[in-house]
């Protein structure tokens, strides 16, 4: 059971099943068995469209295959998940909106880029791992699923992801975060 404003961690070696349940609920696999149930109501997820849909996000443990878009640029990865909504009346990018939330998520969360348009593939690891925080921010999903969210990034940047964890718990986002780091 996860609450609101809440982190419940996931922790255990390497190959015990966490990364498996995690794409379960987020709808990348198919669940065996069991019920999913979001604010009360069964959640009937069958594909990450469907988490997506429960308000639900989900942060690969691999951020290079399955979080960014690595020849795109940073902006572009910030909107990503919630792409529709910049969307103008004849399917025309509203680029002034899409600048100002990557602005908005660069500042917030001390994203070091030169600029907007720096491809996310010359990001450092906790860079590039802030933007894919930015993008489920930005889909303004309430429930964050985050798999080694440390995973190949530098004390320093380790220290700001836990730091943000706990700001977007303190917000009232519910948190489920994998780890193999049991400190």
């Amino acid at each position: 059971t996860l609450k609101r404003g809440e982190i419940l961690g996931f922790a255990g070696l390497m190959g015990a099943g966490r990364t498996e349940v995690a794409r379960a609920i987020f709808g990348a696999d198919p669940v065996d068995s069991g019920e999913i149930y979001v604010k009360g109501t069964i959640a009937h997820i069958r594909s990450p469209g469907d988490a997506v849909k429960n308000s639900i996000g989900y942060l690969s443990e691999d951020r290079k295959r399955y979080g960014l878009t690595l020849s795109m640029d940073v902006e572009t990865n910030i909107v990503l998940a919630a792409f529709k909504r910049y969307l103008g009346p004849l399917g025309v990018v509203q680029s002034s909106r899409t600048r100002t939330t990557g602005e908005q998520y660069v500042k917030s969360l001390s994203i070091k880029t030169p600029s907007l348009q720096q491809r996310a593939k010359n990001l450092s690891g906790g860079n590039q791992q802030k933007v894919v925080i930015a993008k489920w921010l930005t889909a303004d999903t309430d429930i964050l699923i985050m798999d080694e969210p440390t995973r190949g990034i530098d004390v320093g940047a380790k220290s700001e992801i836990y730091r943000l964890l706990n700001d977007l718990a303190h917000q009232g986002k519910a948190i489920i975060m994998i780890s193999s780091e049991l400190p």
